[in-house]
């Protein structure tokens, strides 16, 4: 029987002064951990609309989806302890000080420096915000 595939969105949102906004995860798994804002796409959603709506309901930010660029995808087996999931992971640029206020599955949420960020992030949000970073810097 094949194994069923999980379609979710991440967002890396970065300040033209290199801030980076996390949030804290208030479930399961990692629960407690710094992580990108994102999640599940919903049926006949595209993974583009699914980031900007997951971003908004987490954070409180508002992207215009078009205004994402697609930094690649993420479907490796074991990436995440519920299954099989694949993700695609956008990047946007916001004005610095931009509001922020935690939202839909976030215990909070927080500016992060970019050459300061948590030593440990959720699933492979590191990995995905290295890509994104050499994207910028391009």
């Amino acid at each position: 029987m094949p194994e069923e595939t999980r379609y979710t969105a991440d967002v890396v949102i970065m300040t033209p002064d290199g801030h980076v906004l996390l949030i804290e995860r208030d479930w399961e798994p990692y629960e407690g951990q710094w992580a990108l804002p994102g999640g599940h796409q919903d049926e006949g959603e595209t993974s583009r609309l699914a980031a900007a709506r997951e971003l908004l309901e987490e954070t409180g930010v508002r992207v215009d989806p078009d205004q994402l660029r697609m930094v690649g995808t993420w479907d490796q087996p074991g990436r995440d302890p519920r299954g099989r999931y694949s993700t695609d992971a956008y990047l946007a640029v916001v004005p610095a000080g931009t509001p922020i206020v935690a939202g839909d599955d976030a215990r909070t949420v927080r500016w992060w420096p970019a050459t300061g960020l948590p030593a440990q992030l959720a699933f492979d949000h590191a990995e995905i915000l290295t890509a994104a970073l050499t994207e910028v810097n391009r």
